[in-house]
């Protein structure tokens, strides 16, 4: 399939001459300006409102945790002095902070911003969506559930979460949680700076002159859709570890245009795919991120009344040929999806949850799913399917599943669907909305654990946009809880693979692929990790040779 190209030759040539004359591009030795493509732009960075991978990867950057992942995904202590002391119960966590941490202003973090921070996400009016995540603290669903403002302030009085005093951080949690002092890391824990985010209102993070941090660098520019350039924060606790002073990342969403850029020098980091790997194979500039993310699309079930009849949902999932999807739309290194869960995925016991649930994703058959359709439609009382679209990014790979999936419907089930490729932001903003009938989405792990991708679909939860309704989510639901409050780990473990079942029998949300990313990477730079979940690169110790 021939690529499409999004940027005119005038911008490659104008991108190209920027970026050499901002770091020299690949011919530098011991340079510190990092240039790298970049897939997408980002929605706000808010540390409250955060949900994508690009948020996290800049929140990651310019600010950081109690505790930041190493090349490991080991917690390594950030703005925490040591490791939590933890009670014999398992629930309360005391923290002590560094010495002199400050925000990139200068002025102190304290453990008041950590509280003020989960308040803030946890209050209702904020419409955080990893609110539930922060409700692990006791109290915090009391928060998430209060009525009025007046109801909001009082419960907040009562979180399990208390500055003991400015360097000494308490939280008690509302059951016990395995990975606790990992999810710490976590950027919905990260502070917040009261008397900089309040005045900002829903403006907070929508710019670079609206976002403050305390982590490696700091945001100086944000053109949207265009440049984000990072700088190193010379306020920042562990500073003298932090080489590069400077880095750039140019949105860049088509692959051919982004090697071009790569093999002419202007850029350190791009995204490849398919035959440009080819030309790379052997050579020390192709790495492969093997990812926890999956690739899935949601139907509507409220939007388009078909979708809520199971068998329409397995017939349009049994109309796509997963393998030649990523076979000869993807071509990245990308798995067929077989489950929801993806690969390497770990089941909290030590296993890997895949191999414990196995192959639950529907086998490609288009006559089983033409059939399907004709029985769906028939118990739904609906003579055809009205007319449908479907909604993903408008960068190069998304562009080509959408192609791919909507010419399977057409050939396989007759079924006409128009795609409708948009940014990132926009795609995410609808999605979150239910403002679609059928959205080609995915969702990269939190943390190594089955909880991250099952409890999207909870009864009621902001990640349950399809509005999956009925007895099966209600059993569903309640495994999840249950599972979530679970001291056995084996039984734990059971419990999350029935609830998976429960989602893959139902068709209530259709897997496609399970992610890898392939990049050409300059060899000379060092030490740059691409963790498997949350954000997509971490720069603090990245350098050049």
């Amino acid at each position: 399939m021939k690529l499409r190209k999004i940027f005119s030759t005038a911008l490659v040539i104008s991108l190209i001459g920027a970026s050499l004359a901002a770091c020299g591009g690949k011919s530098g030795s011991g340079k510190d300006e990092l240039v790298s493509n970049y897939r997408a732009d980002p929605p706000a960075l808010d540390v409250s409102i955060a949900e994508s991978s690009a948020a996290f990867t800049l929140l990651g950057a310019i600010s950081e945790g109690l505790y930041r992942l190493d090349k490991d995904m080991k917690p390594q202590p950030a703005l925490a002095a040591d490791f939590p002391k933890v009670s014999d119960d398992g629930l309360v966590y005391t923290i002590k902070l560094r010495d002199g941490i400050t925000w990139s202003d200068g002025t102190p973090v304290t453990a008041n911003d950590f509280v003020y921070s989960f308040q803030r996400t946890l209050d209702p009016n904020t419409k955080a969506t990893y609110a539930f995540v922060v409700a692990w603290i006791k109290g915090g669903e009391a928060i998430m559930s209060a009525k009025d403002n007046a109801a909001i302030e009082e419960a907040k009085k009562n979180l399990g979460a208390k500055a003991i005093d400015e360097k000494t951080l308490e939280i008690t949690l509302d059951h016990p949680v395995p990975f606790f002092t990992s999810m710490l890391s976590f950027l919905t824990f990260y502070p917040q700076k009261k008397d900089f985010v309040d005045p900002l209102g829903d403006k907070s993070g929508a710019d670079a002159d609206k976002v403050i941090g305390a982590g490696p660098f700091k945001l100086t520019k944000w053109e949207h859709d265009q440049t984000l350039v990072l700088e190193k924060n010379d306020k920042y606790w562990d500073k003298d570890n932090v080489k590069l002073k400077k880095i750039t990342l140019n949105v860049v969403k088509d692959t051919g245009t982004g090697l071009n850029l790569y093999e002419t020098g202007a850029t350190d980091v791009a995204e490849v795919k398919g035959d440009q790997m080819a030309a790379y194979k052997g050579k020390p500039d192709l790495q492969i991120r093997s990812e926890l993310v999956n690739g899935y699309l949601n139907f509507q079930f409220k939007k388009v009344p078909a979708f809520a009849n199971k068998k329409v949902r397995e017939a349009f999932s049994m109309a796509i040929d997963r393998q030649g999807l990523v076979d000869t739309a993807l071509r990245n290194g990308s798995v067929a999806a077989t489950g929801y869960v993806p690969n390497g995925n770990l089941d909290g016991n030590g296993e890997e949850f895949r191999k414990l649930a196995g192959d639950l994703a529907p086998k490609f058959d288009p006559a089983k799913a033409k059939q399907l359709l004709a029985e769906g439609l028939a118990e739904a009382g609906i003579s055809s399917m009205p007319k449908l679209s479907i909604i993903g990014d408008d960068n190069e790979n998304d562009k080509k599943i959408l192609e791919f999936v909507v010419s399977q419907w057409k050939e396989n089930l007759g079924v006409t669907v128009e795609a409708s490729p948009m940014p990132h932001k926009n795609r995410l903003e609808k999605e979150l909305a239910k403002e679609y009938q059928i959205v080609s989405t995915r969702w990269g792990a939190d943390y190594n654990d089955p909880m991250t991708w099952l409890d999207m679909y909870l009864k009621g939860g902001p990640f349950n946009t399809q509005d999956w309704e009925g007895p099966e989510n209600d059993k569903y639901t309640e495994l999840v809880k249950a599972a979530s409050t679970e001291q056995d780990l084996k039984k734990r473990s059971d419990m999350l693979v029935e609830a998976e079942k429960i989602l893959m029998g139902e068709a209530a949300v259709t897997p496609i692929y399970f992610r890898s990313t392939p990049f050409v990477v300059n060899p000379k730079l060092k030490d740059m990790i691409m963790p498997p979940y949350g954000p997509d690169f971490e720069w603090k110790w990245a350098h050049f040779e």
